[in-house]
């Protein structure tokens, strides 16, 4: 009996409190849900920023340095080129550099599309997400973050997200110019790239190859996705 009546105790207790939380929803008279709603939609509407550290709030040059830094000691490669027609060069190299096939899997960005890649009439270009096969991957980045050296990548047909996971090798190519300081302002790139109510649906932040020391508490390379990260600035 003393169980029985503890339980329904309990039950009631829960009851209780879900009709009160329904019977306060719609009631505009109560002046705290009216506060708390003008709060949200305050919130909703001028998107106030935490701290934000202070060591990559410097010039541009200076971000692209601080980026390209970052991201060397987090096992990735870089190299800065001087503008898109250098691409299909760079990439090639790379490809030697590393005994690789003369062979790469990309998306559909315009930017990628845009380049002459006829100038290395020897690489085999193959246009879709990666089927798990490939090699090496090649994407474009929506920015950079200078203060970690990550890149940020969006998902969908400009650049398929599987590229960024299942490719040995998964050479990055970026803007100089989308090279933020800190990961805010790169949340403000997106949400003017694509309004709020057309983000993309996924979000990639990537801080050089991927790793794991789960076995032995040593580091390895390539764990559960490329083991390689080669990051292509631009301009």
């Amino acid at each position: 009996m003393t169980r029985r009546h503890d339980n329904n105790a309990a039950r009631s207790a829960i009851l209780g409190k879900i009709r009160r939380s329904l019977s306060s929803i719609g009631d505009e008279a109560d002046p705290n849900r009216t506060q708390a709603r003008q709060e949200a939609q305050q919130r909703l509407a001028t998107k106030p920023k935490g701290i934000v550290p202070k060591r990559a709030q410097v010039g541009h040059y200076e971000k692209v340095a601080m980026f390209m830094d970052y991201a060397e000691q987090v096992s990735s490669s870089t190299l800065h080129i001087g503008s898109y027609d250098d691409l299909p060069g760079a990439v090639t190299q790379y490809l030697r550099d590393h005994n690789l096939p003369q062979a790469i899997v990309m998306g559909e960005d315009p930017r990628l599309k845009a380049v002459n890649w006829r100038m290395q009439p020897q690489l085999v270009r193959t246009i879709g997400p990666s089927d798990g096969t490939d090699l090496v991957g090649v994407s474009h980045a929506m920015g950079g973050v200078a203060e970690t050296g990550t890149a940020v990548l969006a998902s969908g047909l400009d650049n398929p997200t599987s590229i960024n996971f299942l490719p040995e090798h998964h050479i990055i190519v970026l803007d100089a110019n989308d090279i933020a300081g800190d990961y805010e302002s790169v949340h403000d790139q997106l949400r003017e790239m694509s309004g709020k109510a057309h983000m993309p649906r996924a979000i990639n932040m990537i801080t050089g190859p991927s790793r794991s020391g789960d076995i032995e508490q040593k580091i390895m390379l390539g764990a559960h996705g490329p083991r390689a990260v080669h990051v292509i600035v631009i301009g």
